[in-house]
């Protein structure tokens, strides 16, 4: 981050920051070279780029693997001036900003695995001085079936419970609820694009002691990202199937591509920022489907899975 025209280099989080971005970058191999070693087949493909307005990223991306069709695990250390469409559309003051996070999205093959999304990321404004005016932690991860097993459901779910009980048994049922309610298609009746998982934002540190248990909480989830998901993609990956839960799988995508377009902040907020557009972009499925008012069978696999989509449940009982 040590760049020529750098604003931030002297501010009094320096070493917070740089502790963060080698944090984020680790977990970042960690879960490539996890999801290569399972794959078999393909490896990620890395591209290294600069932004013009300040930082840069590390952008991971493979596809057409034996067991994943297209993933993406991108890492970005990148601040600018905040500019008015920011003020005006993303409710940001100050005069300059911060971000560093991983963001991944992993569309597997076979339809009886899921989709799954994370993002940990850290954020910082400054004011006219220089110094920090505001800063936040945000993050979770979410699981997003084609077919239903509550047995995957209980584990991912918790998985993350697990993690966030050793800081606050509180935290997870708030940001499970939050996430409920965050990854929805409004447009749709509040139809959830999967069955969640957790959700936060906008969590401020107090002081710097609060700063630092804020850090350890975001490495907990981080670190429980591989054991909550891998397990499930192992399970299923063998199950045989067709036309059907390809179809299928593929309107659910549809969905998917809709939330991310339409509602997903992080999207908006790359876009607007002058974000680098085919990482943005990364996070959508390589096939989709629309059918027009598409209604699954009363009854079938597919009809629970949209049940769930559109009533949350507790998985972990």
């Amino acid at each position: 981050m040590n760049q020529p025209g750098n604003p931030l280099q002297k501010t009094e989080t320096w070493s917070f920051r740089d502790r963060w971005i080698g944090f984020i970058h680790g977990l970042q191999d960690r879960i490539c070279a996890a999801l290569e070693d399972l794959d078999g087949q393909v490896l990620f493909r890395t591209d290294e780029w600069e932004r013009e307005h300040g930082g840069g990223g590390k952008t991971r991306v493979l596809s057409d693997g034996r067991i994943f069709e297209k993933g993406g695990v991108n890492t970005s250390v990148v601040w600018g001036k905040v500019t008015d469409t920011m003020r005006a559309q993303l409710k940001i003051e100050g005069k300059n900003w911060f971000a560093c996070g991983l963001s991944l999205v992993i569309h597997p093959l076979n339809p009886y695995v899921p989709t799954t999304h994370a993002n940990w990321r850290y954020f910082e404004l400054y004011d006219d001085a220089g110094h920090v005016s505001d800063r936040w932690f945000g993050g979770g991860a979410d699981l997003t079936p084609f077919y239903l097993f509550r047995e995957d459901a209980r584990h991912f779910h918790r998985s993350f419970k697990d993690a966030m009980d050793a800081f606050d048994p509180a935290a997870y049922p708030k940001y499970k609820q939050w996430c409920d309610e965050y990854f929805v298609n409004v447009h749709r009746s509040n139809e959830m694009r999967g069955i969640g998982g957790v959700f936060y934002d906008h969590l401020r540190p107090a002081d710097a002691a609060d700063a630092d248990r804020l850090f350890a909480f975001q490495q907990a989830n981080g670190n429980a990202f591989l054991p909550a998901y891998l397990p499930i993609v192992e399970k299923r990956a063998v199950m045989p199937y067709g036309e059907r839960e390809v179809e299928w799988q593929e309107v659910r995508r549809g969905r998917y591509v809709e939330f991310n377009l339409i509602h997903d902040r992080g999207t908006l907020f790359g876009l607007k920022t002058n974000g680098r557009t085919e990482s943005i972009l990364m996070s959508l499925p390589p096939r989709a489907r629309w059918e027009y008012d598409y209604r699954p069978e009363e009854g079938s696999p597919e009809s629970v899975l949209l049940d769930a989509c559109q009533h949350p449940k507790d998985w972990i009982k």
